[in-house]
């Protein structure tokens, strides 16, 4: 297959280039005018400017899109000014894109598009599944506009996969190496109260349940075969509260987590509307459309996860 990727230098953009390269399919790596990408993972460049819509004419032909592009979303605080440059990262570089896409005479036949459990908001232990109702706030409000700028691709007759992405889980980066650090200092401990959810995913899960969307398309005559196609919850299918996640993270480092993490300093450290999202937001995510795809797993459980992580 040629798949067309953006955000292919972020953390899972990175390894799922790598990994459909190293099966031989054609990896074409959107990059934007002044970014120079030539590194091991794979795959080849193709021009991509978001700002006019241009796309390099090596896009031509393609079968696939996975867009992945979004500015990490805890680097920096929530100011205004941030607030809408993660917004255009997300929902502005998807409408670029679906309107540099609706230019082409032969369209993809399927449109991967990254989206965020943050859609559900602060849930409490709710469980939610992909048919949950949208939550409120900053982060659900993002994911319902950066969902319908995908979703136009369906007019197209575009199968479209919207990758609700829980928290990723890597050595290499993301969020898993900030939370290490303390505890490796003996200073870790809960968040706040301890009992919000959190709902996470190993990255070789993330790549693995991407080339699942990819490669999961109709076949004609076979019974009981449904494409994938709409909202996928990628996380695992045991969230865990934020104590338990502490508990086995100290477990995992053999140290102690006896030093938890008030809300007051949170709110110090990160603003108030950041930490009561980022950190101290609930939300019991659960694969349900996965599962009912026999998704089978590599890290369902965080403690073997972390076995290979740490």
């Amino acid at each position: 297959m040629k798949i067309l990727v953006t955000g292919s230098t972020g953390l899972v953009g990175r390894a799922l280039v790598s990994a459909l390269a190293k099966e031989g399919h054609s990896a074409c790596r959107l990059v934007r005018p002044g970014t120079n990408v030539n590194d091991d993972a794979g795959g080849f460049n193709v021009a991509w400017n978001p700002a006019t819509g241009e796309l390099g004419g090596a896009a031509v032909g393609a079968d696939a899109v996975v867009n992945l592009a979004g500015a990490p979303i805890g680097d920096g605080r929530w100011t205004a000014k941030r607030k809408e440059e993660l917004r255009a990262s997300r929902v502005g570089t998807t409408r670029a894109l679906i309107r540099a896409i609706e230019k082409m005479n032969a369209k993809p036949s399927v449109f991967i598009s990254a989206s965020a459990i943050g859609y559900y908001g602060n849930r409490g232990d709710e469980e939610l599944s992909e048919e949950s109702a949208p939550g409120e706030g900053f982060l659900a409000e993002i994911a319902r506009e950066w969902e319908a700028e995908a979703l136009k691709a369906e007019a197209w007759r575009t199968r479209v996969v919207l990758a609700r992405l829980g928290i990723v889980l890597a050595k290499q980066g993301g969020a898993l190496p900030k939370m290490l650090t303390p505890f490796r200092w003996g200073l870790g401990g809960r968040l706040g109260s301890g009992k919000q959810w959190m709902s996470w995913v190993a990255l070789e899960d993330v790549v693995g349940i991407l080339k699942l969307c990819l490669e999961r398309t109709p076949i004609q005559g076979a019974v009981n075969f449904a494409p994938v196609s709409g909202p996928v919850n990628v996380v695992s299918p045991q969230p865990l509260t934020n104590t338990e996640f502490t508990k086995t993270l100290a477990s995992a480092l053999h140290r102690p987590a006896i030093f938890p993490a008030p809300p007051f300093a949170l709110w110090l450290a990160l603003g108030r509307e950041m930490a009561d999202a980022l950190v101290m937001g609930s939300q019991r995510v659960l694969p349900k459309k996965l599962e009912k795809l026999d998704y089978n797993f590599r890290h369902a459980e965080l403690r073997s996860a972390l076995g290979q992580l740490t």
